[in-house]
Order: structure tokens, then sequence, then C-alpha cells
């Protein structure tokens, strides 16, 4: 089942905030947290340094109504800022690859930074961009094990 999520990004302090947020929406949650130093490097990318290898690369935390506030640190190192228009992305968790190409392409049209959709190294069909509106937008597609539940 689809779901839509909302995406935080930070400058070195996910880890930090996501603590501060569990604290208020669901107190005693163990914040399971993905580090970019657990991510086998891939072909062409640049090797990270120790501090960029142990920030956070995913986070997530469910909140209110099935709501998840999910997360990153941005890697200043890789040129990456954050700033209005990047700290905030409306994350969307499709059913299908067709419907995640269809709406990265309905809403990506007279945007910009639009990453395109591809398959990812953490096994999604994944794209990103940001609207004539200036709102950010995720599409991500991950295929289940058939009889898996979404």
């Amino acid at each position: 089942m689809s779901r839509v999520n909302t995406y935080l990004n930070f400058l070195g302090t996910t880890e930090e905030a996501f603590a501060f947020y569990a604290s208020a929406f669901n107190p005693g949650y163990e914040l399971a947290v993905q580090r970019f130093g657990d991510m086998a490097s891939q072909p062409g990318m640049p090797p990270l340094g120790d501090e960029d290898r142990g920030k956070v690369l995913h986070v997530e935390l469910p909140i209110l109504a099935g709501h998840v506030l999910m997360g990153t640190d941005m890697l200043e190192s890789m040129g990456q800022q954050v700033r209005i228009g990047n700290n905030t992305t409306i994350s969307l968790e499709l059913d299908s690859r067709e419907e995640a190409s269809r709406l990265y392409d309905l809403l990506s049209a007279e945007g910009s930074d639009a990453t395109g959709m591809s398959d990812m190294p953490w096994g999604a069909y994944w794209g990103c961009c940001l609207d004539r509106f200036g709102i950010r937008w995720m599409f991500s597609f991950t295929e289940r094990p058939s009889g898996e539940a979404a």
C-alpha cells in the first residue's frame, strides 16, 4: 500500500533532531539509524571520510496517524547544503514502478533539480525533483517479495 512521509534534511544534526522528535511523539521508540558507512561504496563515487561515514544516511520515526518522519544528514564534503527548498521533502512510497514514473514525470515537468528515476543500490526505484512551485518530492518503489504485505 502506498504511503506519504515527510523527509527532513539536516547538516550533521539528524540523530539529535530525531532523538528530540522521538521524545515528543513516541517516547521509548528505538531509532534504527543507518549510517553512510553502512552502505557499500559505489563505483564512481568518491570515498567518504571518517566523519561522513558516521553521519545518518536514513532514519524513520512514526509520529501520528501512521505518518512517518524520515531524515538524513547532508554532506558538506560533497558540496551539499541545507536551505529552504531542500530541507523538507514530501516522500511518496508507491505501489509500482509505473506509478512512480508517472508521478515523477508529472511533478518534475517545468521543475528543477530533477534526478531522473533509476534503480538504486539500496534496492529502490527512486528519483527526486523540485516542482515548478519550489516543493521537493521524492518518489520510491521497492519490489516486495511475493506474498509479503505492503
